[in-house]
């Protein structure tokens, strides 16, 4: 009776207005609120209300037809997308938002992906079918051709754009029409007549879809037999759950149209935790791989998908239970840190707001007061048979800023903030830079850290002066090359001695740094390699062009020399890291950049202009496809060339063009790249 599901969509599809829809319609909020006006209940945060975006995921519960549904609503700007990625990984199934203009959109294939990464089953809701332009079949098509999915629509709008008034349910064939421009369920009615032909064309298509999937229906279906609703229902449900099938209804979220049916669907065709495969993971002490079945049979074991600094309670952590149960005041143990810690108080979320509950089962989506080193991956479970579940990745950050407090009594607070809100946002990352004497922040991109800063100044109350945003280069090595770091340091008593000998050899992109041991005869003893290897490590940590880590590279210790007494692990730790220095500076080191996978939609009439600007910015062209008047641009462009980017697209396009981008891979940089 328990259904945990997402939206998900690109930017401005509509998501925060369905989840509003739906938790009205389902009795749990009373007032309906606007995006535009800032009044949401799921877009709480004062940022969020004033661009009018989403930027964290909010949780929320509801009930509907006896049924509990978990609702996270989640971001669609590609910064926040670790939100998305977070919440996928928890979460049963999920509804993706299209605009029924629009169709298909960057953020839209980006969701889209990492919903097959987590096999989460999906439903589609084309939102905005009272737009000019708004196209049911050619959102269909859209699906199909450019996520490669399989929708089967189980709606036919009666009418677009302005006179978009109502749907017909395919399964049950019958029409439902919306009266009024209020909040009032649909009332039932005759199929108009001139339907009649595409509403027998599409309910074909939708039997025959569902019999690929059921053999007992592929039988009636081939003798002629009457197949009824009931039966196509419940097909429908097997091949949604299992992911062979994503069943397609409309509406217009804005005008309440399409809202009822939409959480009739999620209860009836979406899975429960009992209907996806159980949680695996391995056990604690020996690595074994063991399952973990939702239900009381099976030890409490729980997955930590979100952690936020409230202002009022403190640390919350959100977690998804997948067996077991767990009560306030018990004791769990958290089985990726090792340590055992106490849950002070659970309480089930509604966006900000919280509802303390004594205890969470299984299936559920909660939030728990008192962890206080669980973090974003981490498993909970029970102290008696701790388990670790798969953890959640997140990507890289691609750009950085530096930021420093305005006054020395500032230093702390900002330190502290810092801290706070990276423990809150896995793909924020903070670092000191000693060479700068810099405190680098680094993210997902400009409005990303943008956001960052601006709670930093209003819930921390730090005032802070920000640097220009840097790229993460990388540095490399062009060929092979050999060198020696010697030590030899002769003070009172004891001296430091060590000698190495040191190959390098480039590697493929991406792979990273390899050491290999070669020496023969125990010219330098077993107990130094470790420390020869971490001090080339620490050599890598800067390189010799711009300062920036060296990667893709291979060392091999070949020979050395050692001294009984003089020797020791630090020794041959700075003679590991002076021989790999000198190895590299000969080694033809080079500047490498990283390299975007950048997406422009835009209308036909602007391609030559956004062509002609990319042509500036170093971008290599990848394909053109054209869907009528829309042309999709993919090209690998620099990321050091992308800052300011969604201005000039803008201008260029009248504000009509939108562009999605995400790291592809580091490439050389030409000669004479400003790296400041």
């Amino acid at each position: 009776m328990i259904r945990n599901i997402g939206f998900i969509a690109h930017i401005d599809a509509g998501k925060t207005t369905v989840t509003e829809r739906v938790l009205y319609f389902a009795g749990r909020i009373y007032k309906i609120g606007g995006v535009d006006e800032g009044t949401t209940s799921m877009d709480w945060m004062a940022q969020e209300r004033e661009r009018g975006i989403t930027i964290t995921s909010a949780a929320t519960t509801c009930e509907w037809n006896d049924h509990s549904i978990n609702i996270i609503d989640t971001p669609g700007h590609v910064d926040f997308t670790a939100e998305v990625e977070r919440s996928l990984r928890i979460l049963d199934g999920g509804v993706v938002i299209f605009d029924a203009v629009a169709g298909v959109q960057p953020q839209s294939e980006t969701v889209w992906r990492q919903a097959d990464k987590y096999n989460v089953p999906r439903i589609c809701f084309i939102n905005k079918m009272d737009r000019v332009g708004a196209d049911f079949q050619r959102t269909i098509d859209s699906i199909t051709q450019r996520l490669r999915g399989n929708p089967v629509a189980i709606q036919l709008p009666i009418g677009a754009e302005h006179e978009f008034e109502g749907m017909v349910d395919l399964i049950g064939e019958k029409a439902y029409f919306y009266q009024t421009e209020g909040p009032e369920p649909p009332v039932e009615g005759p199929i108009p007549s001139q339907m009649l032909d595409s509403v027998r064309d599409y309910r074909e298509r939708l039997i025959e879809k569902v019999a690929d999937t059921d053999d007992e229906i592929l039988l009636k279906y081939l003798e002629g037999e009457e197949i009824t609703a009931e039966e196509i229902g419940t097909a429908l449900r097997h091949a949604t759950v299992t992911n062979a099938i994503m069943p397609v209804l409309c509406g217009s979220a804005l005008r309440h149209r399409g809202v009822h049916p939409l959480l009739d669907a999620i209860v009836d065709y979406l899975p429960s935790p009992a209907d996806v495969p159980p949680a695996t993971g391995n056990i604690y002490d020996s690595g074994e791989e063991v399952t973990r079945h939702p239900g009381e049979g099976d030890p409490f074991a729980a997955l930590v998908f979100k952690v936020v600094a409230d202002p009022f309670i403190g640390r919350l952590v959100y977690f998804r239970a997948y067996s077991g149960s767990v009560e306030s005041g018990s004791s769990v143990f958290n089985s990726t840190t090792g340590r055992n810690e106490r849950v002070g108080r659970l309480v089930m979320m509604h966006a900000d707001r919280r509802e303390e509950v004594p205890e969470v089962y299984s299936g559920q989506i909660a939030a728990a007061v008192g962890l206080k080193n669980a973090t974003t991956g981490d498993t909970i479970s029970n102290g008696d048979s701790p388990v670790v579940l798969e953890t959640i990745t997140f990507p890289d950050p691609v750009m950085s800023i530096a930021v420093e407090p305005k006054t020395r009594a500032d230093q702390d607070k900002l330190a502290d903030a810092l801290n706070k809100l990276a423990g809150e946002d896995p793909t924020l990352r903070v670092s000191y830079n000693d060479e700068l004497g810099q405190t680098i922040m680094s993210g997902m991109g400009e409005l990303h850290l943008e956001i960052i800063v601006d709670r930093i100044r209003r819930e921390y109350r730090v005032e802070g002066n920000i640097g220009k945003p840097r790229v993460a280069y990388r540095e490399t090595i062009g060929r092979p090359a050999k060198a020696e770091g010697r030590l030899v340091r002769q003070t009172g008593g004891h001296g430091q001695f060590a000698h190495v000998v040191l190959e390098i050899e480039p590697l493929e992109r991406g792979a990273g740094f390899v050491f290999e041991d070669k020496v023969r005869g125990g010219a330098v003893p077993r107990e130094f390699i470790p420390a020869v290897s971490k001090g080339i490590q620490d050599a890598l940590g800067a390189g010799p062009l711009s300062g920036f880590p060296v990667v893709d590279l291979k060392a091999t210790l070949v020979d050395g020399t050692a001294h009984e007494g003089d020797s020791s692990e630090i020794a041959f730790r700075v003679a590991g890291s002076m021989g790999a220095k000198a190895a590299i500076s000969k080694a033809k080191p080079m500047l490498l950049e990283p390299v975007m996978a950048l997406e422009v939609v835009t209308p036909g009439e602007f391609l030559g202009d956004i062509l002609a600007d990319l042509g500036r910015r170093r971008a290599d062209i990848k394909g053109i496809e054209g869907q009528g008047d829309i042309q999709v641009v993919k090209a690998n462009i620099p990321l050091g060339e992308m800052f300011g980017y969604a201005n000039t697209m803008r201008s260029l396009t009248q504000g009509r063009a939108a562009h999605s981008m995400e790291f592809d891979s580091y490439q050389q940089a030409p000669e004479g790249v400003d790296t400041q």
